[in-house]
């Protein structure tokens, strides 16, 4: 093809395309250093333009606020744990979770996809701690989200009723859910999950670090945290009577609606 003729075709490529499909065209095709000065230049603006446009509409994860203040944590979940806990559980933990959500999330959009393998590299590092800081992220949004409450199931009618018909008795669920969150790794949680896309169950469900054990389609309700940090500070090594705790102060008014948003 003469170079008459190739200026001649990008030109009607540039008048027919779309802005933006001309610019992904040229850059992929490596036709750039070939286009005209002026042309050159316009499309370079562009390309530069369009990267900083993908760069700044990279998916933002939200570090959620809680049902209550700060300050009110430090009362609501007194029984549960310390006044210094509600604050860097939550604020330095949780939020460090979302933090390394949102890098991860930029450093996927130049990530080498080519050097993939089944034993390093730098993409499947990335996607293994997506995994791990979602997992975290949102199970910690459930778990402040059920504390604060006064341990009553009776203000939850319809999960409670859910519990019972599953496990014969409140209590026997209770006494399984404790025994599945102290089996949990020295990092792990407890879950009642919501089985919506098998068995419509409601399961108890053995949660090593943030996914491992974790059931595809499940919808947490009630996430017990049993890393060490959730709960040292103030019970030490007493991870029962934590469990316990947590129960007794559970808002089984917002379980329950979360419930009902989801069992349908």
């Amino acid at each position: 093809m003469r170079l008459r003729e190739f200026f001649r075709r990008m030109t009607n490529m540039k008048r027919t395309m779309k802005r933006r499909t001309f610019v992904r065209t040229v850059a992929a095709s490596g036709a750039l250093a070939l286009l005209p000065p002026v042309l050159r230049s316009e499309t370079e603006k562009t390309i530069t333009s369009n990267q900083k446009e993908y760069t700044q509409m990279a998916f933002e994860w939200k570090f959620n606020p809680r049902p209550y203040s700060d300050e009110e944590a430090k009362k609501l979940l007194a029984p549960v744990v310390d006044a210094e806990t509600t604050d860097w559980h939550y604020n330095t933990h949780h939020k460090g979770y979302v933090t390394a959500l949102n890098n991860i999330e930029k450093a996927l959009e130049t990530a080498d996809r080519s050097g993939a393998n089944g034993n390093y590299s730098q993409i499947g590092e990335l996607k293994r701690r997506t995994t791990w800081n979602h997992g975290g992220t949102l199970l910690h949004d459930i778990y402040w989200d059920v504390l604060g409450g006064d341990g009553d199931p009776n203000k939850g009618p319809e999960v409670k009723a859910a519990i019972e018909k599953e496990f014969g008795s409140f209590d026997a669920w209770k006494a399984d859910f404790k025994a599945t969150a102290i089996s949990a790794k020295l990092s792990g949680w407890g879950v009642l999950t919501f089985d919506q896309l098998y068995s419509h169950r409601l399961l108890n469900v053995l949660v090593d670090e943030h996914h491992y054990g974790a059931i595809w389609g499940g919808i947490p309700l009630i996430p017990v945290d049993v890393f060490e940090h959730a709960y040292y500070h103030k019970d030490g090594p007493k991870r029962a009577l934590y469990i316990d705790n947590f129960i007794a102060n559970l808002h089984w008014g917002r379980i329950n609606a979360r419930y009902k948003k989801y069992a349908k």
